[in-house]
């Protein structure tokens, strides 16, 4: 696992309902400006509104390239329930090299 790959991210958002989580993951894999989108449960405790919130949420990770990341950011944002949805994205730093070659393939045609 000695791979390098500064060209490729981890980009999260996170949804309030496990349907609309899923259909945005497919709907971004299906745009080629991710690979592969896993999706699953988590708890949030963040400050909203004035006061500490604690929800149940559907976490999603898009593996994609550092040069998708504006299109796949535009993307959620205009797919997104919430109003300010989280979009963040992690460097890759190494990885297996047949796994990373297969994200940067996928994403070939992604905008």
């Amino acid at each position: 696992m000695a791979t390098n790959s500064s060209d490729l991210l981890v980009m999260t958002t996170t949804h309030d309902d496990e349907t609309r989580a899923r259909a945005l993951a497919a709907a971004v894999v299906r745009a080629r400006l991710a690979a592969c989108a896993q999706v699953y449960p988590i708890r949030s405790v963040y400050w909203w509104e004035g006061e500490v919130q604690d929800t149940a949420e559907w976490r999603v990770d898009f593996k994609t390239r550092a040069e998708l990341a504006d299109a796949l950011t535009g993307f959620v944002n205009d797919n997104h329930a919430y109003d300010t949805p989280e979009l963040i994205a992690v460097p890759v730093v190494a990885g297996s090299p047949g796994y990373l070659e297969w994200v940067r393939a996928e994403t070939a045609g992604g905008r």
